[in-house]
């Protein structure tokens, strides 16, 4: 299904000072790769963000928020966050921002050779 065009607007807005900001199509939706890592990529009705493993199991208790499960394996520090939990700007900046204190540790995935 494709991405919400104005959650995409507004991830879009909220790293629009970000630098080394890239756009991909990726997880059925657009990923917003930040200095060559995933940061945050929206999907229908959804974010996932890309958080330090370490604070996971308090993410999750966060209102509209799961951990990511894919091919039946869960990935701890990749959560969905429903659209609906982040209407309010406070609540969009919080998860952006967890995503890019993240992206400052976190290691490049290896480029694969084609």
């Amino acid at each position: 299904m494709p991405p919400d065009d104005a959650l995409v607007n507004r991830i879009r807005t909220a790293l629009g000072r970000t630098a080394d900001v890239e756009e991909k199509r990726m997880f059925g939706g657009i990923a917003f790769m930040v200095r060559g890592k995933m940061c945050v990529s929206v999907g229908r009705d959804r974010i996932m963000c890309r958080i330090d493993p370490a604070i996971h199991d308090s993410a999750v208790e966060r209102k509209g928020c799961r951990t990511v499960v894919m091919k039946g394996r869960q990935y701890r520090g990749y959560v969905h966050v429903d659209a609906d939990a982040v209407k309010a700007q406070h609540d969009l900046d919080y998860w952006i921002g967890l995503s890019l204190d993240y992206n400052c540790k976190a290691k490049a995935s290896a480029r694969k050779r084609r």
